[in-house]
């Protein structure tokens, strides 16, 4: 348990470092990533009025067919920019709010900049 609470804390003191830097704007959102064991959810999000602008997650029925993996994320990746690309918005900050740049959390990135959204 205490290696649980250990891990949680080095989690919330990465993600407190990278929103004092990070910040976004109506045309140039801050893509605020966040996974579960389970499930993965991203928003773009405009901090100076406080609006999520977009959002994707695997739990929609339109993307019930994703996982968790690498593969599953990709098709959440190509989905936002979709949404992106619709609200004309070219341009984004990635916050990968405390995880760590790799595996799951990687390939969605991927798949963004795949569909044409430039970090």
């Amino acid at each position: 348990m205490k290696k649980l609470i250990e891990k949680r804390q080095r989690r919330a003191k990465r993600k407190l470092r990278i929103r004092s830097v990070v910040s976004g704007t109506s045309e140039r959102p801050r893509l605020s990533v966040f996974r579960s064991n389970k499930h993965f959810y991203c928003q773009a999000i405009d901090d100076l009025t406080g609006n999520t602008l977009v959002s994707v997650s695997d739990m929609e029925k339109v993307l019930a067919g994703s996982k968790l993996t690498a593969e599953g994320v990709k098709k959440l990746g190509t989905e936002l920019g979709k949404r992106l690309k619709a609200k004309k918005i070219a341009t984004a900050v990635f916050d990968r709010n405390g995880f760590r740049y790799h595996g799951v959390i990687k390939s969605f990135a991927d798949a963004i900049r795949e569909a044409g959204i430039q970090f």
